[in-house]
C-alpha cells in the first residue's frame, strides 16, 4: 500500500507518518520511485503500536524509539523483553540514589530482582518520599503491599502474549501504563468500601452504647424517686 493508504488504514495523518519515518520509529517502505514507497501490514501494526505508546501510555518520542529499537533487535528471552518494557516506564537511573531501604525490603521478600533493575530505583525513590512526607509504614504493612503486588504480577505475566515481540511489548508497556490507572482506581474504591463497612459498624456500636447510656440516665431519677417514696 502507498503512504496515503497506510495513513487511512491507521487513522494517522500522512505528515505524522512521515515524521515517524524521519525519527526512525517506523521502518522505511520498499521504494518504487524516487518519491514513493510501498508499505506492508507490518507497518500498520507498527504505527498502531506507536500511537498506543504515545497516546495511550503517554510516552515521549525518545521512549518510543527505545521500544522500536528493541523490536528491530529483540532480546533473546521474553524476560529480557519485559525488562525493556520496565526500563522504558521507570524513572531515570541515579548512581547517587540511596537504595538501602529498598534493598532491605527486597532482601526480606526474597524476590529474584536484578541489582540494576530500574524499578528498584523507583522503589527507593518512593520509599524516600514516604519518609520525607512523614508517613511511617511498618514492615508488616510493606510486606502486605508486596504480597498484593506479587498477586497482580502473576496475572500480568500470565497475560503477556508470546506470539510476537510487538504483541509482548504492547501488552507490557501500554497494558502496564493503562492498568496502573485501573489499579489506583480500584484501590481507592476498595478503601471507600472497607471504610464504609468498618466505620459504619463502629458507629452502630457507638450509637448503641450511647443509647444505653442515655436510657440509664433517663430512668435513674425515676427509679430513685420510686425508691424514696417506698
Amino acid at each position: 500500500m502507498r503512504m496515503s493508504e497506510l495513513a487511512r488504514a491507521t487513522g494517522i495523518p500522512v505528515a505524522t507518518v512521515k515524521y515517524y519515518l524521519r525519527e526512525g520509529l517506523l521502518p522505511a517502505g520498499t521504494p518504487v520511485s524516487a518519491t514513493s514507497a510501498l508499505y506492508e501490514d507490518t507497518h500498520v501494526e507498527r504505527l498502531r503500536l506507536i500511537r498506543a505508546l504515545i497516546e495511550g501510555a503517554g510516552l515521549s518520542i525518545a521512549q518510543v524509539r527505545r521500544v522500536t529499537q528493541t523490536l528491530d533487535d529483540p532480546p533473546d528471552t521474553w524476560h529480557d523483553m519485559l525488562g525493556t518494557a520496565q526500563g522504558v516506564l521507570c524513572g531515570p537511573p541515579d548512581e547517587n540514589l540511596e537504595t538501602a531501604s529498598a534493598d532491605a525490603l527486597l532482601g526480606r521478600l526474597g524476590w529474584a530482582v536484578s541489582e540494576c533493575s530500574p524499578a528498584r530505583a523507583d522503589l527507593a525513590r518512593a520509599l524516600a518520599r514516604l519518609e520525607d512526607g512523614g508517613i511511617c509504614v511498618s514492615k508488616q504493612d510493606l510486606d502486605g503491599y508486596a504480597a498484593a503486588a506479587e498477586a497482580v504480577a502473576v496475572i500480568d505475566v500470565a497475560a503477556l502474549p508470546t506470539d510476537t515481540p510487538e504483541a509482548a511489548l504492547r501488552r507490557a508497556i501500554v497494558g502496564t501504563a493503562l492498568l496502573d490507572n485501573v489499579l489506583t482506581a480500584l484501590r481507592r474504591l476498595a478503601q471507600e468500601d472497607v471504610s464504609a463497612r468498618t466505620f459504619a459498624a463502629r458507629q452502630t456500636s457507638d450509637g448503641a452504647t450511647r443509647a444505653t447510656t442515655a436510657s440509664s440516665a433517663t430512668t435513674a431519677p425515676g427509679d430513685q424517686a420510686t425508691r424514696s417514696h417506698s
